[in-house]
């Protein structure tokens, strides 16, 4: 096993990074970046706090990411399974991250912030879908937008429908809950009550 222990042989190893990769970087939301998150219905969402990091998956509607001014953007706290793990978070270190992701295209968009989470009532109103209003919204301030190069979407052959995996091929939600709670929780039941569920809950 080899190590790199320092950043210096790192850059020996990798070099140092083009124009291309760096003249991208802005510190706001240019128009070119506002297109890809006003098309983006996913999001992964960066965040670290004591515990340490988490990533976690956030969806909605396509531009559900509101774009406030060129240096704030805003993103409704949707319904999920009140772990709050990225809330928590944001709340003791507003440092994050967001990626976004737009179906049928290999750019992704980086943007690196500082952000709050924001429960202003008429804000929260403001992003109600169905009548369900958020119960909170992550308010970023950006510090970093740039656009990432299409190798991994191109690599993983991410939106071609034919290397879709059959769902049914891996293990269910409910069996991984049963196994893990020796059964108090999950199993079958669990996985044939859950399309109702979501679709109730799904705001």
């Amino acid at each position: 096993m080899s190590i790199l222990t320092s950043v210096a042989e790192l850059e020996a190893l990798y070099g140092l990074p083009g124009e291309t990769s760096t003249v991208k970087v802005t510190d706001r939301i240019i128009a070119a970046y506002r297109a890809f998150i006003e098309a983006s219905p996913f999001v992964a969402l960066a965040t670290s706090g004591p515990e340490g990091l988490d990533c976690s998956p956030r969806g909605d509607l396509s531009g559900f990411v509101r774009i406030h001014d060129d240096k704030t953007l805003m993103m409704p706290d949707r319904r999920g399974n009140n772990r709050t793990d990225s809330l928590r978070n944001i709340i003791r270190d507003p440092r994050c991250a967001f990626l976004f992701l737009v179906p049928g295209s290999g750019t992704t968009l980086r943007v690196n912030g500082r952000a709050h989470v924001d429960t202003d009532e008429g804000l929260c109103a403001s992003f109600a879908v169905e009548g369900k209003t958020p119960r909170s919204v992550v308010v970023m301030t950006t510090e970093a937008v740039y656009f990432q190069c299409a190798r991994a979407i191109v690599r993983s052959d991410l939106w071609n429908p034919e290397r879709h995996v059959d769902p049914h091929s891996l293990p269910s939600p409910g069996s991984i809950l049963a196994a893990l709670s020796a059964d108090r929780v999950g199993g079958d039941e669990y996985d044939r009550a859950w399309p109702e569920r979501a679709k109730a809950t799904m705001w």
